[in-house]
């Protein structure tokens, strides 16, 4: 957790201080993946075993709470017009990027089990077909010798 948060503060600083120079909050667009990543994770914790179970990440959660409101106020008032806009879309775009690609892994890994019991069912029919086709051999060559020996 201490991690998550120190990385999340790392990247807010950057994203802080790009804005202050007066450049483009996309001139931090690492920083703000960085930010964003991190604030998911640590929300994530936060939420993990039911509602405020970890101290901790809970308040990590509301530090970057209370980061992400200073950080509307100075692209607001210091920003060019429309950059918490711009913000709030970023964020979702980068939600729904992780969710397809979280989606995409999902059905990946499905497809890769669906192979696997493929594969399975086809050996064992190669498996009961030569068995049946070697019994069935073997009966036949039985009875002849039985034919032959009676």
């Amino acid at each position: 957790m201490l991690a998550e948060l120190a990385a999340a503060n790392a990247a807010f600083d950057v994203i802080k201080q790009t804005i202050q120079n007066g450049k483009e909050i996309y001139d931090a667009g690492q920083a703000l993946a960085d930010y964003f990543g991190m604030k998911n994770e640590i929300q994530k914790k936060a939420h993990e075993h039911g509602h405020k179970s970890d101290l901790d990440a809970f308040m990590a959660a509301e530090q970057l709470k209370k980061q992400e409101q200073e950080l509307k106020e100075m692209m607001i008032y210091q920003g060019r017009g429309g950059m918490w806009d711009d913000w709030l879309k970023f964020q979702s775009d980068c939600k729904r990027s992780r969710e397809e690609a979280k989606k995409e892994e999902k059905r990946k890994k499905q497809a890769r089990k669906k192979k696997i019991i493929q594969t399975l069912q086809i050996v064992g029919a190669i498996i009961g077909t030569t068995a049946l086709v070697g019994g069935s051999i073997w009966g036949f060559v039985m009875l002849l010798a039985m034919k032959a020996g009676g």
